[in-house]
């Protein structure tokens, strides 16, 4: 009898039992979160509610000393919550997975162990193409948690502080128009008999309508201005209520303008904020005015806008008082750690649930989306193309 010619043995080709995948254990986070040094940056990423939660689930955290101050919470705050506090940076550097709002600097990613996996804001208009050669050297897997995407398509990273910077620019408008801020004396309040405040919005957006939604319960009268439709509608949808909305057209806009004691500015472009108010428009505004630039981290949305700082934030220019600081959120710390905080526990806590970082991608496309760096691996399309670099698509690198 002939031999079979078969490359299999006999006990092959009997039907065999099925291999599932099996799942890693829980997985155990060793945290770093070092000291923002950033220009005027004193958010930090976790609270010490936050670190409380993440140590009882039996992950570490390493504080740098001071880390938590201007967001005012104190080292004994985070000690008392279970985290380790030490004065050394290159030791919270050293950590397997480090927690930042700013991105590092140079200096910073030396620090970093290689396969490290970095978590913080990405800035990307701010960056240079050494920094993610620097991230390349290293194999980093860096997250930016602006881009992390929820369940609904939303980016809620960004939708938080975007919701801080709405509220925020109409407290601002209401100090900045008190007389002891050398401002018209006008209060924002709904007083009896009183004109109420007449308020401008520029962009409907997530920053147009927390600044509408506090304008409106301070009782102002609010004008809405975006050239989407779905937007305007949304707004008034979420709202609650019929309000003046219009389209961008410079008859209308210049109109409101002219009668306005407050106009926020909260459009956004692609690259660039486009310009929507002209110098011509400010020149016929009210005298002392107020312009609040929300957008001025995009360039800004009025021509006679320049970019100022939470030290000396405000200028007048045809007797209109103009307040373009970026980063609005970093005027009120503890607010949007709480807030960052809030966004980043949970994610961290399935990251661990899911056995590693590695499981989470394959699963979580929310996540995935935040990823720009695998293992030294680029992997974002909009960087690459922007720097010019060579990028990977992460479902090739990921099954």
């Amino acid at each position: 009898m002939s031999k079979s010619l078969s490359p299999f043995t006999r006990q092959q080709l009997l039907p065999q039992e099925e291999t599932l995948e099996i799942f890693k254990k829980k997985g155990e986070l060793f945290i770093g979160i070092p000291k923002e040094t950033a220009f005027q940056e004193k958010r930090v990423c976790l609270t010490p509610d936050a670190v409380s939660a993440l140590v009882t689930n039996g992950h570490k955290v390493l504080l740098e000393s001071g880390a938590g101050n201007g967001a005012n919470f104190s080292d004994k705050d985070y000690s008392e919550a279970g985290a380790e506090i030490t004065k050394d940076t290159a030791k919270v550097f050293s950590c397997p997975m480090i927690l930042k709002v700013e991105p590092p600097s140079q200096d910073q990613i030396k620090l970093i162990n290689p396969q490290t996996i970095l978590i913080s804001a990405l800035q990307i208009k701010t960056q240079t193409k050494k920094y993610f050669e620097a991230l390349a050297s290293k194999r980093i897997t860096a997250l930016a948690f602006e881009f992390i995407m929820d369940t609904d398509g939303t980016y809620p990273a960004v939708k938080s502080l975007s919701e801080i910077a709405g509220t925020a620019s109409v407290l601002i408008a209401s100090e900045l128009l008190s007389d002891t801020k050398g401002g018209n004396g006008l209060m924002f309040g709904n007083i009896s008999g009183v004109p109420p405040l007449e308020v401008v919005i520029l962009g409907a957006g997530t920053v147009g309508e927390f600044a509408a939604r506090s304008s409106i319960g301070l009782g102002a009268n609010v004008k809405v201005f975006d050239n989407s439709i779905t937007k305007l509608r949304r707004i008034q949808t979420h709202l609650g209520r019929t309000l003046f909305t219009s389209t961008i057209q410079p008859k209308n806009l210049a109109k409101a303008l002219k009668r306005c004691d407050v106009v926020i500015g909260a459009v956004r472009g692609m690259n660039r904020a486009p310009i929507v108010v002209s110098e011509t428009m400010v020149e016929f505004m009210k005298k002392g005015a107020i312009i609040i630039d929300v957008s001025i981290d995009m360039g800004g949305c009025f021509e006679t806008s320049e970019v100022t700082t939470h030290k000396h934030p405000t200028f007048i220019k045809h007797d209109v008082v103009h307040y373009c600081v970026p980063n609005i959120p970093a005027r009120y710390p503890r607010t949007s750690s709480v807030s960052i905080s809030n966004i980043f526990t949970p994610y961290l806590l399935k990251i661990a649930e899911d056995g590693g970082i590695e499981n989470s991608l394959r699963f979580d496309r929310g996540l995935k989306n935040g990823l720009y760096f695998y293992h030294g691996i680029l992997t974002s399309k909009s960087v690459g193309e922007w720097f010019d670099l060579n990028y990977s698509d992460i479902n090739l690198l990921i099954f």
